[in-house]
Formats: structure tokens, sequence, C-alpha cells
């Protein structure tokens, strides 16, 4: 059985170390805020100039000012600390941002990642994901494994156009969680009832 976003989320949990700062890229990585134990310490960063995001608001103190890089809006914990744009990248950048989740269109066995754009569709920009892709520390792919046609996501080369080459550590989905080692995608685990034939992932990619 597939993992739900929940369990996908409680999954990336797992690999962040306490007392990280930990950048969450829009849509489906943004229910990671919501579950993450307060015993670890995670400072969450929005590249719009927040550290300290808490998840969502309760109905009662929620603010049209105070919201993240997704424009959604969001609660703050004790600490948080608010700047500028320009700070905020210069963090992003500069190498201070331990962790990074991103959704992702297409991740291949090179460890490149295209999550931004479709030729011939709207593009409404790619934000700060590829300045995120190559300034975090560790960089983690949540995104449903298959594309609405049915199509496995995980390639031995992205068709799509680049966000960022060489730059991804881990790939969780639905399916499993999995590791690009350059040549190939290493399984590290399998969600309960999934087996290798279920992932159909190009075999010349899959180690």
């Amino acid at each position: 059985m597939a993992w739900t976003n929940i369990e996908m989320a409680d999954e990336v949990i797992k690999f962040f170390k306490p007392y990280s700062s930990v950048n969450l890229g829009i849509g489906m990585p943004t229910v990671i805020a919501e579950r993450i134990p307060s015993d670890l310490n995670i400072m969450i960063h929005s590249e719009n100039g927040v550290m300290g995001v808490s998840g969502r608001p309760k109905k009662e103190n929620v603010s049209p000012t105070l919201i993240n890089a997704g424009k959604e809006t969001i609660a703050v914990k004790a600490g948080a600390s608010f700047f500028d744009s320009s700070l905020s990248f210069g963090m992003i950048r500069g190498g201070h941002i331990d962790y990074c989740v991103l959704g992702g269109m297409e991740v291949d066995a090179k460890r490149n990642l295209a999550n931004w754009m479709v030729p011939g569709k709207k593009v409404t920009g790619m934000g700060g994901a590829m300045d995120l892709v190559n300034g975090s520390k560790q960089v983690i792919i949540m995104m449903n494994h298959f594309s609405k046609d049915g199509v496995a996501k995980l390639l031995p080369l992205c068709k799509l156009p680049f966000t960022g080459l060489d730059v991804v550590d881990l790939v969780v989905t639905e399916m499993g969680i999995f590791k690009p080692n350059g040549k190939a995608f290493e399984i590290i685990k399998l969600a309960d009832g999934v087996e290798k034939e279920d992932l159909k992932i190009d075999p010349s990619a899959l180690f």
C-alpha cells in the first residue's frame, strides 16, 4: 500500500537532525511543517524572509501579512525572526540552510532535478528553487511517484528543463525512498506492500 502525504512527510522528517534549519517548497512539502516534533527544535526558513515557521495558524490567529513564499498564511514559533529577501537569499547562497525539501516533476539517476516548468505551458517562475538546490547542504525531493499519465517520474535522464544539476540527495514518493547515486536509484525503503516491479522505473536506472 502506498504512503499518504502525511506518511511521506513523516519519512522525510526522520532525516532531519535536531536543531537544523529547513526550507520547505510550496505544495506537498508544506505538510512537513505541521508534523515536525517540537523536541527536534527545527527552525523552518521561508525565502520571503521568515525563520521560525511552525505550520498553519489557527483561525483566530490568522494574519494576512504573515505568509510563506507560497503566499500561504503561517504560524511562527517562539524565537522567530523576519528579514528582507537579500538577507534571506544570503542565508541560502551562503550554505546556512541544512535541508531543503522541494516538490518535483522529474528526478534522474544523475541527481538532476526538473521542477519548475513544462515547455508550452504557463510559467509562474522558478522562485527560490535554483538557489535552494545549490545552496542547501542536503536536498530532498518529496513528490508523487507517477505522472498523471501513470509514468514514473524517476528517470535515467530528465526530459523537462533542469532546475539543478547533480544536486538531489534523496527522493521520497508514496512508493518509497530512493537515492540517486549518479548512475541509478538505490532503493532505501519501500512502502508496505510495494514491490520493486510496482515502481515502473526503467531497469537501467534502478540499482
